[in-house]
């Protein structure tokens, strides 16, 4: 492991964050002079981030907690693109509306990880639609266009995945790596801004930023990439039958934020611990050393504290407290996630039904399969016909029914 002299690289490297850096002796030489302003673009094609954003925006909560700069910048602009790295497809093509719709929706996430203001280490949060949506084609192209070359952008990793495959790339996407250059030129002409940092699969197009500002008369800029994280099985961080882990709570509940981090593989643990949590490293190193069933301890650690991040200290004992009650008390907890239907659609609905409006599973197909596997259970009691429909006699005292899949997803069900 490389030593760095400052404080913002030595945390980087000691929890695990840093897969590739440009000049590693410069930037540690800035950060130690404390004039690293850095930034990590976010594009809005959803109404949320998930959690395989979350380790860049950690990045930035470091870059903060050592005394630099954090830029977060919301990619308005180059939304309206496309970024094709990581797809085999085309991605779909949002109206204007839906962007700032999501960007909006998006920007909360960020005060959980960061302070925002005008002081000197304050974060900021820009918009490259700012300066990409009024932009002159022409005078683009002749200005910076001319940079790039066709030869290094098809040779850039998000383009070959695609051409190697025979998928379609379209023109549009063909320029986003040429905006997100233009990016970071920007943001050093607004911000002094010097530092690109985001994922592994972002290097070619970070590096062509580096490129581009050279050949436009920039200070030295830099780069910094985290590796794209898998688990121990070898699945995609974040990735889970259900979808993606959302970050917004209307989309996934803090309990079921927490239950995520709790499901964690047992190898995963100590690494999960260093990335996404603020725990000092020699707390992380006694949670590592626990073997056995003591290791789910060290699993409610993480989810707590992850949750506790992005959610709250109150939100996340919250759902602590709601998983001992359910599962090691064998309580029906109140502060389970709930599904209101109104009474009429309550009574007579059946058990497919049921279980697809609460969220559980896709399809009444895939609630029929689980049914056929044991897998399903209303009141805590196996559901074995498929036929069964709910009503009143279904209620508990609380008025509520318990859904659940498997032992550990529950929904409580209310008539309104």
């Amino acid at each position: 492991m490389t030593t760095f002299k400052s404080d913002f690289l030595h945390v980087l490297s000691s929890r695990g964050y840093i897969h590739q850096i440009s000049d590693a002796d410069g930037l540690d030489q800035a950060a130690m002079a404390g004039r690293i302003v850095a930034y990590v673009g976010y594009d809005c094609t959803a109404p949320s981030l998930h959690v395989g954003h979350l380790l860049s925006i950690m990045m930035l909560h470091w870059l903060q907690q050592t005394g630099q700069k954090p830029i977060t910048l919301m990619g308005g602009g180059t939304t309206r693109v496309g970024d094709p790295s990581g797809r085999d497809e085309t991605r779909q093509v949002l109206t204007y509306e839906q962007i700032e719709a999501n960007k909006d929706s998006i920007k909360g996430t960020f005060s959980r990880f960061m302070r925002f203001g005008s002081g000197k280490t304050d974060a900021v949060m820009a918009d490259n639609a700012e300066w990409l949506a009024a932009l002159n084609y022409i005078e683009f192209l002749r200005d910076v266009g001319r940079h790039f070359s066709v030869n290094r952008m098809l040779a850039l990793e998000s383009m070959k995945m695609r051409l190697d495959r025979d998928q379609e790339l379209s023109f549009l996407e063909f320029n986003y790596p040429i905006l997100q250059s233009y990016d970071f030129v920007e943001l050093n002409r607004r911000h002094g801004c010097i530092l690109q940092m985001g994922g592994s699969d972002q290097w070619g197009n970070i590096v062509s930023g580096i490129d581009l500002g050279r050949r436009m008369g920039t200070p030295q800029l830099y780069a910094l990439t985290c590796p794209l994280i898998t688990t121990a099985s070898g699945a995609k961080m974040g990735k889970t039958a259900e979808g993606a882990v959302w970050l917004n709570a209307e989309l996934k509940s803090p309990y079921d934020y927490w239950q995520y981090w709790r499901n964690t593989e047992d190898a995963d643990v100590p690494r999960f611990l260093k990335l996404f949590t603020t725990l000092p490293l020699d707390e992380i190193g006694r949670l590592a050393s626990l073997r056995g069933q003591e290791v789910n301890e060290a699993k409610k650690v993480l989810a707590t504290e992850a949750t506790a991040l992005l959610h709250g200290r109150e939100a996340a004992e919250r759902a602590a407290d709601t998983a001992r009650r359910t599962f090691e008390e064998g309580a029906l907890a109140e502060t389970l996630p709930t599904i209101d239907v109104p009474a009429s659609e309550f009574e007579g609905l059946g058990v497919l039904s049921a279980f697809v409006k609460a969220g559980l599973v896709p399809s009444t197909s895939e609630a029929r399969r689980q049914i056929k596997g044991g897998g399903l259970r209303v009141n805590d009691a196996g559901v074995i016909d498929d036929r069964t429909v709910l009503g009143k006699g279904d209620l508990t005292p609380q008025g509520v029914v318990k859904l659940s899949l498997g032992r550990k997803k529950h929904v409580l069900l209310r008539p309104v």
